[in-house]
């Protein structure tokens, strides 16, 4: 299920124009899709590592080392949380 764009994302596509906000968190420098990884997720969904270094500018291998690394922050925070809930994964 795609989820709804930001109100600034829909402002540039129905106006056909690129995002100049680049303080944006969401800002990337990839014009086909007005500068926003907002509209690139709403228009794709899912990616695969080539697509997102594409959109980023970054190597293969860069992608998939964030990747890694944000999959463990989370599990580190999931482990955090389930521990002061009392609830162990054995």
């Amino acid at each position: 299920m795609r989820s709804k764009i930001p109100k600034c994302s829909a402002e540039c596509i129905l106006n056909n124009t690129v995002c100049e906000k680049k303080d944006c968190r969401d800002w990337i420098d990839y014009k086909k899709e007005h500068n926003c990884s907002k509209i690139s997720i709403y228009l794709h969904g899912r990616m695969t590592l080539k697509q997102i270094a594409e959109r980023l500018g970054i190597s293969i291998p860069r992608v998939k080392q964030i990747e890694t690394k944000a999959l463990m922050r989370l599990k580190s925070i999931l482990a955090n949380n389930n521990d002061s809930l009392g609830v162990y994964d054995w």
